[in-house]
């Protein structure tokens, strides 16, 4: 608990004064008495752990980007929009909905929220009907992934999209690469839409290569469903005899590989499809703008009717953000988007 409470005093001192702290103010800030050699001690168990470091030798110390993190998912207790700002951000997005597009209307909130947090501010929007460019996956983690769809006119959309944990990176840059080959002009949907159909026309063509060669004894399934089916192959000494059916095998083989291929890739477009905004970048995890020392908190706003994303905004700033504060912000902004969406 000790270690908890100096870790979140040095995360409070470096949010609120951007200021290393040292053991002989972290014992005099501590609710339960502690010597700044005890102090030294914890503080010296949590810079192991890589939740904080030191900047300058005898210097006090500040958190580290994974230090932040864990802040964040741990530990951060979000307040609540005030009162005022809540006002504010809902009388004048309102009004700027009023007569106006749906894009002034976004460039509208973003202003209110730089205004209010004193940070830089982006949108980034969609349409059901964009017409895409480049989708790229970027892996986050082990089970996170970021969806970064380019549409033709320029618009990014960025989605982070759940993984499964066993799921290679080459999978990702193989689904990748097999969609831009397929994606100029065509939407999400039409993109999702081929595939199936594709895969639909291999698996009808593997079904009528494998029952040939059933049919002639060559060959039989086995193993269990659920692992997914493999044609085991018995005469291979009468294949050499049969050149078709040598054909047949080598054309089963590469429709199985096709099917693993789009399998994949039908998966990621529907994670892309429902995927949620992204929420906090810290630091070099910042892999949208390639800033380090920065961080961005987005939050999505979505059509109410589908439940779709059709964009995200978000602040820019120093890791040092009041996250506490922005955080809820950002998020009621999006939510304000969002009703105005449905109304219109």
């Amino acid at each position: 608990m000790r270690s908890r409470d100096i870790f979140r005093q040095i995360v409070d001192s470096y949010l609120t004064t951007g200021d290393p702290l040292g053991s002989r103010q972290l014992s005099r800030l501590l609710t339960t008495p502690l010597s700044p050699a005890s102090v030294r001690n914890v503080m010296q168990d949590l810079e192991e752990a890589g939740l904080i470091y030191a900047p300058h030798t005898s210097a006090g110390r500040l958190p580290t980007e994974l230090g932040l993190r864990f802040f964040v998912d741990a530990m951060l207790e979000l307040g609540d929009v005030a009162t005022e700002d809540r006002r504010q951000i809902e009388a004048e997005v309102k009004a700027a909905s009023q007569g106006q597009t749906f894009e002034s209307m976004l460039t509208h909130a973003t202003s209110v929220l730089s205004d209010l947090t004193r940070g830089a501010c982006v949108v980034v929007t969609s349409k059901d009907n964009a017409r895409l460019k480049q989708i790229e996956f970027v892996r986050l983690d082990q089970n996170r992934a970021l969806a970064i769809l380019v549409s033709e006119d320029g618009t990014v959309e960025n989605r982070l999209v759940a993984i499964p944990d066993d799921l290679p990176a080459s999978a990702l840059v193989e689904a990748a690469n097999y969609l831009n080959a397929r994606i100029k002009g065509r939407t999400l949907a039409d993109l999702r839409d081929d595939v199936v159909n594709a895969r639909e026309r291999a698996e009808a063509e593997l079904d009528v290569l494998s029952a040939r060669l059933i049919d002639a004894g060559l060959a039989a399934w086995s193993g269990p469903e659920a692992a997914g089916p493999q044609l085991i192959v018995r005469g291979q000494a009468n294949l050499l005899d049969d050149l078709k059916a040598v054909e047949d095998l080598e054309r089963i083989r590469l429709l199985f590989s096709d099917l693993e291929t789009k399998t994949g890739v039908i998966d990621l477009l529907s994670r892309a499809e429902t995927g949620e905004g992204v929420r906090i970048f810290i630091g070099s995890e910042n892999k949208l703008f390639s800033l380090s020392g920065s961080s961005m908190i987005a939050a999505p706003f979505r059509d109410d009717s589908t439940q779709k994303v059709i964009g995200a905004l978000g602040v820019i700033g120093p890791t040092r953000l009041n996250y506490a504060r922005i955080v809820p912000m950002v998020d009621y902004t999006a939510r304000i988007i969002s009703k105005i969406i449905e109304r219109g």
